[in-house]
């Protein structure tokens, strides 16, 4: 075991403050090696937050029969995506993996059985976002998959059972883009700032207000609310990490919003800070 491995443990014993609990638009890709306000925007969160002692990622881009946790050493960078410049396919980033966390989140819960896999790594709803925060790769990381049989109800009352690794040093994010439909791009749009076509608006400023005023039935059951969230959510794997995130918030905390801007015309960075 090299002495960077050993400097990056996850250490289970060690009980610390709650850490925050952050939701992140991922966006494209090229967000991984653009500098755009959106990169900047996670720079500064990662500034206002604790540095954790590990990270575990629910990320849109892996979705599985049955959830499992990846469960390896040194997880692979996965380019899950084409079409984009060489550079992009060069980056590497080499964050550990945390076996002892991922067991630990096998055990959390109880509402179904979590398998621990070698065979996946860090796709980009996780690197992508997370080198940004740590650029020295120097916290250990770990993804969940979401079995896209469960419903949206059944992924919330899971979340809700990861809340105790809160209490040690665990940051969990979930990684996606609350709407994303990209079958409605405006490509000749992707460069004006804050472009969105009404029906996405609409649907954002109804999520945050939900978000705000705690109303989890209704981002639960988001296919129930009208026209704006069936365009807004087509597929549900951008959304469902939103849920992850929601159902850890306490009582006591609040919602922040960050990156809150459309791209595209159909889709939002929009991120959330739970803290």
């Amino acid at each position: 075991m090299t002495s960077q491995v050993v400097k990056t443990r996850f250490n289970s014993l060690l009980n610390t403050d709650t850490m925050p609990v952050l939701f992140l638009g991922h966006g494209s890709p090229m967000n991984a090696i653009e500098e755009n306000e959106f990169v900047q925007g996670f720079r500064e969160e990662a500034q206002s937050i604790p540095k954790p002692q590990a990270i575990l990622c629910v990320s849109a881009h892996w979705e599985t029969q049955g959830t499992h946790v990846t469960a390896m050493e040194q997880p692979k960078t996965i380019h899950d995506f084409g079409g984009f410049p060489k550079e992009l396919y060069e980056v590497q980033y080499s964050a550990p993996g945390s076996l002892e966390l991922a067991r630990e989140t096998q055990q959390a819960i109880k509402k179904t059985e979590v398998g621990l896999t070698h065979s996946w790594g860090l796709d980009h709803g996780a690197w992508s976002v997370i080198k940004h925060f740590y650029p020295k790769a120097d916290v250990p990381v770990i993804e969940m998959s979401l079995d896209y049989h469960k419903s949206p109800q059944d992924h919330f009352e899971m979340a809700s059972e990861l809340s105790a690794l809160r209490k040690k040093g665990v940051l969990i994010i979930g990684s996606g883009n609350m709407v994303h439909n990209l079958r409605r791009v405006a490509w000749d749009k992707l460069d004006e700032p804050g472009f969105g076509f009404e029906w996405a608006l609409e649907a954002r400023m109804k999520m945050k207000e939900f978000i705000q005023d705690g109303d989890y039935s209704s981002l639960i059951h988001y296919h129930r609310q009208g026209k704006v969230f069936e365009l807004a959510v087509p597929t549900p794997e951008h959304y469902l990490p939103l849920l992850y995130v929601m159902a850890l918030k306490q009582n006591n905390e609040n919602c922040s919003f960050f990156n809150d801007q459309a791209i595209g015309g159909s889709l939002t960075m929009t991120s959330v800070k739970i803290q």
